[in-house]
């Protein structure tokens, strides 16, 4: 699917993922892609599924477009390639029409985390080491695919002596690797790129630093870039939560004094969301005073994003590909709701002569820390 300024490019293969053929290519009807933080990327793509077309006679029956197939989606705009999904294929849908031309083949896929979530590995023990050591042990495993770890040691280390405690998995690795970031306040997902089949499974905490993408205009005439954009703030959104926890040698409990949040993310606007809601963390008296504060730090990053926006973006006009968990500017808002924001999720639509993005954006409050926000 090729049209300057932008070129789409897709790659399959059972282990390795090469160029497909170009009756292939010259089928794909559309594309849609969706990256979201917190949650599993996918995948959509539409194939025109003519009778007597190679799809049909030949690649389909093959087992081309089967569960388990890679796929991999590059986009390049104005000479700039972005891997926009590294996945497999978890289910095929076929169409037939009467009338000619309508017949379609969809094929539906994950990014490679879903083969980290197909085997139980129950009862798997991990003595004496911390939990980063863990992730990084459990994401070596699947290097066959192109996966690197980038791991951030947790704040607060929990390496229980094998003579108190041994931990065990429970369930699948990605069941594993999410708990284990849930416990730290951190998070997990694959980030494909910046080559084809090369993807970067990162452990850690939320990354809301770095250069900012290029803005984001609204209402500025000329040099807008997004239509419209719609912002939400949440009064209700955040919390502020306590957690008791036992004082070792006695059954005597105390508050456990929690950190800013600003520990994990820095702040991204002047005034900060209140938190209305007060709330004590329940199930917490007998653990580790460690393992509370993640958590509960966790909970408190979790609610902190009471402002929300949405809206829609030509790429073609932006002339730059919207990528998801990173920062970026909004400007033309009014100085309420300008300033950089967090993109929490992004779904790419392409189609022939047409690339859009659908996207959300989150930050903790209203005003812009600074003056001017950089095009």
């Amino acid at each position: 699917m090729a049209d300057s300024p932008t070129h789409l490019s897709l790659l399959m293969g059972p282990r390795l993922a090469v160029p497909v053929p170009q009756p292939v290519t010259d089928a794909l009807l559309s594309a849609q892609v969706t990256i979201t933080a917190g949650q599993r990327s996918g995948f959509q793509l539409g194939f025109d599924l003519a009778k007597n077309a190679l799809i049909n006679t030949a690649l389909l029956p093959a087992g081309f477009f089967d569960p388990q197939i890679r796929v991999i989606l590059v986009a390049t705009v104005r000479g700039v390639p972005t891997v926009l999904i590294d996945g497999v294929i978890t289910r095929q849908e076929v169409g037939i029409s009467n009338q000619a031309g309508q017949s379609t083949l969809t094929v539906t896929g994950e990014d490679l985390t879903i083969l980290m979530d197909l085997e139980e590995k129950t009862g798997t023990s991990f003595s004496a080491r911390p939990h980063a050591a863990q992730v990084a042990e459990i994401i070596g495993g699947y290097a066959q695919w192109g996966i690197v770890p980038l791991v951030i040691p947790e704040l607060f280390p929990d390496t229980p002596m094998p003579t108190n405690r041994i931990p065990f998995q429970q369930g699948t690795d990605l069941g594993y690797l999410n708990e284990l970031a849930k416990a730290n306040g951190f998070v997990f997902y694959l980030d494909p790129g910046p080559a084809p089949g090369v993807s970067r499974a990162y452990w850690g905490p939320e990354v809301r630093l770095g250069v900012p993408q290029h803005a984001l205009n609204v209402n500025m005439d000329g040099l807008s870039t997004v239509d419209e954009l719609t912002f939400s703030f949440d009064g209700s959104a955040k919390e502020d939560l306590q957690a008791r926890v036992e004082i070792p040698g006695t059954r005597v409990s105390t508050v456990l004094p929690v950190p800013e949040v600003s520990v994990l993310r820095p702040p991204l606007a002047l005034k900060p969301a209140p938190a209305l809601k007060k709330r004590t963390l329940k199930d917490t008296a007998n653990k580790d005073a460690t393992q509370v504060l993640a958590e509960t730090l966790a909970k408190v990053a979790e609610s902190a994003d009471a402002v929300t926006g949405s809206g829609q973006l030509d790429v073609l006009r932006h002339g730059f590909v919207l990528r998801s968990r990173e920062l970026v500017g909004v400007r033309g808002a009014g100085i309420t709701y300008d300033g950089l924001y967090f993109v929490k999720s992004v779904t790419h639509n392409l189609r022939r002569g047409a690339y859009t993005q659908n996207f959300t954006l989150a930050r903790e409050g209203l005003i812009p820390l600074t003056p001017v926000v950089v095009p």
